[in-house]
């Protein structure tokens, strides 16, 4: 795991399961309703349900194809959940030209003084991760908090005190802690399943870390008779598989 700067005396994110996701957008669900009554303002939709619809999330997931570069694999598809990464070295803070963007000294988060924004994307030009969005109707940036009126809110339960997108999630794919911690129990996921940064050739050192997927090959190789090549991509694998049991 990427170290962390010792100028913040915590470095709160997300570590997400790759292995576990089912794609099943629950997170994004849960994140546009709570953010949509309490960020501030709502996060707008345009032309919700017609031909060219658009509008504000600040957690989306994507699926893919994964094919093997070794050939000995069938395809499987992995779903990518992706949200701000609140970077060490945050790139969006760096080229915001009114300090509106910056990252809390204490816990690491990133945010943005709305107040302060003027729309001009600069920072999600920077980020290199698509992490940030202009609200069309409000006229500012928006991006992912780590909903830190949920986390820092002693009206709610305490186990509630936990990201919308954590405490939706049914396959318990996204965790949440201080990954500067190496005790924490978010920090010691990372280190014993290979947790790795997204795309760390940028320099960014996000605190979010992603679970690798494993090969489900690997995990059901015993019940498993080998596959040819054309096994029709991971569902025809999982529905073979599932006859084994």
């Amino acid at each position: 795991m990427t170290s962390l700067p010792a100028s913040t005396e915590r470095s709160l994110g997300l570590v997400i399961d790759l292995d576990t996701c089912v794609g099943c957008h629950a997170c994004v669900v849960s994140c546009k309703e709570w953010n949509t009554a309490n960020y501030g303002a709502p996060l707008s939709d345009q032309d919700a349900y017609g031909a060219r619809p658009s509008g504000t999330f600040l957690n989306r997931v994507h699926s893919f194809e994964a094919v093997p570069e070794s050939g000995g694999e069938v395809p499987r598809v992995v779903h990518f959940p992706r949200s701000c990464l609140h970077c060490a070295d945050a790139p969006c803070v760096t080229v915001c030209p009114t300090g509106a963007s910056y990252k809390r000294t204490e816990d690491g988060i990133v945010l943005v003084n709305e107040a302060d924004c003027i729309g001009c994307g600069l920072c999600a030009w920077a980020c290199p991760y698509g992490a940030r969005e202009l609200d069309q109707a409000a006229g500012v940036m928006k991006k992912c908090t780590l909903c830190v009126d949920r986390i820092e809110n002693p009206n709610i339960p305490e186990i509630d005190r936990q990201p919308a997108c954590v405490r939706a999630c049914p396959a318990g794919a996204r965790h949440f802690g201080d990954l500067a911690d190496p005790e924490s129990p978010a920090a010691k996921l990372v280190a014993a399943r290979g947790g790795f940064d997204l795309m760390p050739e940028q320099g960014t050192r996000p605190v979010n870390k992603y679970l690798p997927p494993r090969a489900p090959v690997d995990l059901l190789a015993p019940l498993l008779d080998p596959l040819p090549q054309s096994a029709g991509g991971f569902l025809g694998w999982l529905d073979r598989a599932l006859d084994k049991f």
